[in-house]
């Protein structure tokens, strides 16, 4: 197993030096990777002070805020042709516990998909405004109840891909963010027909920083759900 752990930033410079430290603490030979949009805040200059010192550590510059489902397709691609074959998603903002990884990396050894699940056991979140808790449920149940897609938390953004999933999906055309952007990639993920497992996590809202969250990222998730369901159909995927 040769694993990588992703994640996109910008402005995440007060997190970034515990994440690094946290994610190659959490499993033995796993390296992690940046992808940052030219955080104004000097997240990448944080990174390379760290490059010189560990070489698990890598880092994907790119021009600016071009989007989370773009970085990651970024990051991906770069994974793939170092010849990673498990390619973690994780959240810069902590809110996502490096000490899942393990679990995760355990179970892709029997799936293809691994997903951190929010709500495979019920609800595990903690300190997310109810209205938030709201929209994140609703949108999941939304995705669920359209597409048929057999999965409770489709908008998580903490999973492990096995590279051979990634080698079979054509990234250069996935233009989603956010929300669409995971239920994008679980949905053809399923299409294709990779076995994907929930496992359970606690999910905590960010303490530092600010959400990326906006109106654009939720209506353009609207919209997708019912776009995948007509590529389905017309088996366009």
């Amino acid at each position: 197993m040769k694993p990588i752990a992703i994640s996109p930033t910008y402005n995440e410079r007060k997190n970034i030096n515990e994440l690094i430290a946290r994610v190659l603490s959490s499993y033995d030979g796993i390296d992690i990777l940046i992808v940052d949009d030219n955080s104004p805040d000097g997240t990448a200059i944080e990174v390379k002070k760290i490059i010189p010192k560990d070489k698990r550590v890598h880092i994907l510059e790119r021009s600016g805020k071009l989007g989370l489902g773009t970085a990651y397709c970024a990051g991906f691609q770069w994974a793939l042709k170092k010849g990673y074959d498990r390619i973690i998603q994780i959240d810069a903002d902590m809110s996502h516990n490096p000490d899942d990884i393990i679990h995760l990396l355990d179970e892709s050894e029997h799936s293809d998909v691994v997903i951190g699940s929010r709500y495979v056991n019920g609800v595990n979140v903690v300190n997310w405004p109810l209205r938030r808790l709201i929209l994140s449920y609703a949108a999941n149940l939304y995705a669920q109840l359209i597409t048929g897609l057999p999965i409770k938390d489709a908008t998580g953004g903490f999973k492990c891909f096995r590279g051979r999933v990634l080698e079979t999906i054509d990234l250069s055309k996935i233009k989603s963010e956010g929300y669409s952007f995971q239920i994008e990639m679980n949905f053809i993920s399923w299409i294709k027909g990779f076995k994907i497992k929930e496992i359970p996590i606690v999910f905590s809202d960010r303490t530092v920083g600010e959400s990326k969250m906006s109106r654009g990222i939720i209506l353009e998730a609207i919209y997708m759900v019912p776009f995948l369901k007509l590529k389905k159909i017309f088996k366009l995927l």
